[in-house]
């Protein structure tokens, strides 16, 4: 039997095309790169880039660009074995535009159907995800069936077993909405708030770990403050609720009565897109080596720094002591 992971998150993968050219609207730029992408993903490649056993539970699609993935997978170090084709769909790309230091512009195509959408119930490996240091599952996972199912069942399998994020990942063109959070998106952005809701509240029951920015807080709670956030994540069933305020820095409330709230790291910015999830790999970096909550969020707010400071998303997550290294001024 194989040691078990120290981190297994499910969720989407796709191929991220991103402009090589940075201020240029999308319908300008000439010459791109090509990148592993989806948050979960990007997660276990941030994980796995800081040296941890990881692994990925999605599904491509069964074309040149699914190949690519298990490719980049192999490359970053992260078990692919749960990542498997769908036939009939197409693996999604993202494309993006590139504004900084706070514009980047995102372009999901998933239709008809996303192929990371189509994870059952029947294929989870039951043993590995009560066996795994770190499970991380996304709010984008619970947008439709049969991933919806499957999110929750892996979640009841796992029976906070360990530490269990739910990244609160709020998409909300994946649940019919435009906008934001906060009203911005008009009636149609709260119609997908309001929809997300009770799966959002159905994750959370199994959950030990929250972690969001203020909009996604927002889906799960109903709350715009951020410490009332944190509060009512923790009354819904969380030991760690993690609040990301961008350049207002991060707050992490625990159930324990622990609380931080840590300043951003300075960076000039190049892409902020995979800095959310960089943050997130070095989050389940230090649940596994014990760090305290405020030495774990400067070392998280480093890492989405690091990030935010380059071009790619997962090719641009740091290592350690890339890191210890910023961290320390060098």
């Amino acid at each position: 039997m194989t040691e078990p992971y120290d981190l297994i998150t499910m969720g989407r993968i796709g191929v991220d095309i991103y402009p090589l050219q940075t201020g240029v609207p999308l319908a300008q730029v000439e010459t791109f790169g090509k990148f592993l992408g989806g948050s979960a993903t990007n997660v276990a490649v941030a994980a796995a880039r800081l040296g941890r056993r990881c692994a990925v539970i999605s599904r491509t699609g069964r074309d040149p660009f699914g190949d690519y993935i298990h490719q980049a997978l192999g490359e970053f170090g992260v078990d692919d074995r749960w990542v498997t084709p769908v036939d009939g769909l197409p693996t999604p790309v993202t494309f993006c535009e590139i504004f900084p230091p706070d514009d980047f512009p995102l372009y999901f195509y998933r239709r008809p159907k996303a192929p990371d959408l189509v994870i059952h119930p029947e294929e989870l490996d039951h043993g590995a995800l009560r066996t795994a240091r770190i499970f991380w599952i996304t709010g984008t996972g619970l947008c439709e069936e049969p991933s919806r199912s499957a999110t929750l069942a892996a979640l009841e399998v796992r029976a906070k077993a360990g530490p269990t994020v739910f990244d609160l990942d709020w998409r909300p063109m994946f649940w019919g909405g435009e906008g934001g959070a906060s009203g911005d998106g008009g009636a149609s952005g709260a119609a997908a708030m309001a929809a997300a809701r009770p799966y959002y509240e159905a994750a959370l029951a199994h959950a030990t770990v929250a972690v969001g920015n203020l909009d996604e807080a927002e889906v799960a709670t109903g709350l715009r403050e951020p410490r009332s956030c944190a509060r009512a994540l923790l009354d819904m069933g969380v030991e760690l609720a993690v609040i990301k305020q961008g350049p207002k820095g991060v707050i992490a409330v625990h159930r324990d009565g622990r609380s931080v709230e840590v300043p951003p790291t300075p960076v000039q910015v190049v892409n902020g897109l995979g800095a959310g999830d960089a943050f997130g790999g070095s989050l389940c970096h230090g649940l596994l080596g014990g760090l305290d909550l405020e030495p774990m969020m400067r070392h998280a707010n480093a890492a989405g720094a690091l990030v935010a400071s380059r071009l790619a998303c997962s090719s641009a997550m740091p290592t350690a002591g890339e890191v210890d290294a910023f961290l320390a001024g060098r």
